[in-house]
């Protein structure tokens, strides 16, 4: 099992980075970094901060939506070609390709972001920025973004068209992004607007654990600038996003079974 699974997973990864959209990502991204560059060295003040904070919604901007395009294209590109009918009629379960194909893209998604990350950090030291452990726990916290927002875009992609998946993918990425002011809306005065809100809370992941710079954690401002998270922080919020991958590639495995290709 172990085997199949990991052949498919170097498969996607082979087919993956012969993708040319995907160089097109990493060539915005490296500009981003050029452009933070740019930037904080004609910032007057506070260069450093300028230029990580552009460099860090870099990596989280460009790595989503990296995650997002290979979710919902990979999967999909399989039932398009119709290889998937030579690769089911093989003795290989459905939730192992499904599980398979995460993994590719996991993979491509993980060196995306630590190449991102180098290049970040290779801004920072030529604009005599130190590199702190913030940093490195945010790109930490970037990086388990990215990875839920690769499972939520196969789970759309399961049981759904590119298109579609797409815009539910990007959805659920924005609003994951404001569970904050959601969880605010939760004590409106509007019964309505109070179950909405909290069966949302339920149903889409919080992506703002991940992007908490600048923000207030536990009645506390945090910063990559001064004081951030602790690496418990980081632990828990680590388990928070594998737990919602687990769910997300479980779900899916389940609709993929049920898909009928014919």
């Amino acid at each position: 099992m172990t085997g199949r699974i990991w052949a498919i997973a170097l498969n996607t990864f082979r087919e993956a980075v012969r993708i040319r959209v995907l160089y097109g990502i990493l060539v915005l991204l490296l500009g981003a970094n050029l452009m933070s560059f740019v930037l904080g060295s004609m910032a007057a003040t506070d260069s450093a901060r300028v230029t990580s904070d552009v460099g860090l919604a870099g990596i989280s901007l460009f790595g989503s939506l990296t995650a997002i395009f290979l979710g919902v294209f990979l999967l999909y590109g399989e039932i398009q070609r119709r290889t998937i009918h030579t690769i089911v009629s093989k003795p290989i379960e459905r939730w192992e390709f499904v599980v398979g194909k995460y993994l590719g893209m996991a993979l491509v998604l993980s060196v995306l972001v630590a190449g991102f990350g180098l290049a970040m950090v290779g801004v920072l030291v030529a604009n005599d920025v130190a590199l702190t452990g913030g940093i490195v726990k945010a790109i930490l916290l970037s990086w388990c973004e990215v990875l839920t927002v690769a499972a939520i875009a196969i789970f759309f992609s399961s049981f759904s068209t590119p298109f579609l998946s797409g815009i539910f993918a990007l959805a659920i990425w924005v609003i994951g992004r404001v569970t904050p002011d959601i969880e605010a809306a939760t004590q409106a005065a509007s019964p309505l607007i109070r179950t909405i809100t909290t069966v949302t809370l339920y149903v889409v992941p919080d992506l703002h654990l991940f992007a908490v710079s600048g923000r207030t954690v536990d009645g506390a401002a945090v910063s990559v600038h001064g004081d951030f998270v602790s690496w418990a922080y980081v632990g828990l919020s680590a388990v928070h996003a594998f737990g919602w991958i687990a769910g997300l590639l479980a779900f899916a495995a389940v609709l993929f079974h049920r898909r009928d290709f014919a």
